[in-house]
């Protein structure tokens, strides 16, 4: 039992290290301020560790759900994913991100807001195959039209080696952020494209209801967000160094 609570301690003491050196970093000029504004087509982590690849779901003219009192998904998601990219430059982990802007760039050819969600959507795919050895994490909000669901859920891919990385982070997230919560995480439905096309080890985070007034509040505010990101940092930091699992 003491050798228990001792394991747990030191967790959540690991855990406050690393939200508290993410607030000294947005308390600093960014670290990436002389990196290049775009991403190269093709990256490989360094070490045989996987590349992350963080996707800020939806964005642009997809603003996903919407909050009450109006706030979009697109604008939560890019939020942690910009967190969480912070963190994992802080802990020297190779990451790119699908989105780095609310703004998206569409082809001329696409004139509907269906067609560019749609080209938007193949442009994500294009990038996310390109990578070697790369692991895919979807950053998303929940709804449902019962104003009393809450709590997250992570969702993963077909892929192998997906489902672990699923548990890990759903079971890091309940029990940190929603431990009354009784979901588990699950395979994700074939009906959503980028899942679905993503040929890597690939999860989806739905960090919360929007539906929920409260949960809505929560997911709106800079500590919350950062708790959301440190919690995904340590899963993926645990994921990428476990045997058989970091490494294809």
């Amino acid at each position: 039992m003491l050798v228990a609570i001792s394991i747990r301690l030191r967790e959540l003491a690991a855990l406050a290290l690393i939200i508290a050196l993410v607030a000294l970093c947005f308390a600093l000029p960014p670290f990436y301020a002389d990196e290049p504004e775009t991403e190269p087509v093709s990256a490989q982590a360094e070490g045989g560790r996987p590349l992350l690849i963080i996707d800020a779901g939806h964005g642009g003219e997809d603003g996903g759900a919407v909050t009450a009192s109006g706030v979009p998904e697109s604008g939560i998601n890019l939020a942690i994913a910009e967190k969480l990219s912070a963190l994992c430059g802080l802990f020297g982990v190779e990451r790119i991100m699908t989105r780095e802007s609310q703004e998206l760039d569409y082809p001329d050819t696409a004139v509907t807001t269906a067609q560019r969600k749609s080209a938007d959507q193949k442009a994500r795919v294009e990038l996310i195959n390109a990578q070697e050895n790369a692991v895919l994490v979807s950053i998303h909000q929940n709804f449902y039209p019962d104003a009393r669901p809450f709590g997250c859920q992570v969702l993963y891919g077909k892929v192998e080696g997906s489902r672990e990385l699923g548990e890990l982070a759903h079971g890091m997230l309940t029990e940190a952020l929603c431990p009354s919560s009784r979901r588990v995480a699950a395979p994700i439905s074939e009906d959503i494209y980028l899942m679905r096309a993503a040929k890597c080890r690939a999860v989806l985070v739905e960090c919360g209801f929007l539906s929920n007034e409260a949960e809505a509040a929560l997911l709106q505010t800079e500590g919350y967000q950062l708790k959301i990101s440190a919690l995904l940092l340590s899963a993926w930091l645990q994921y990428a160094d476990t045997p058989d699992e970091g490494v294809l």
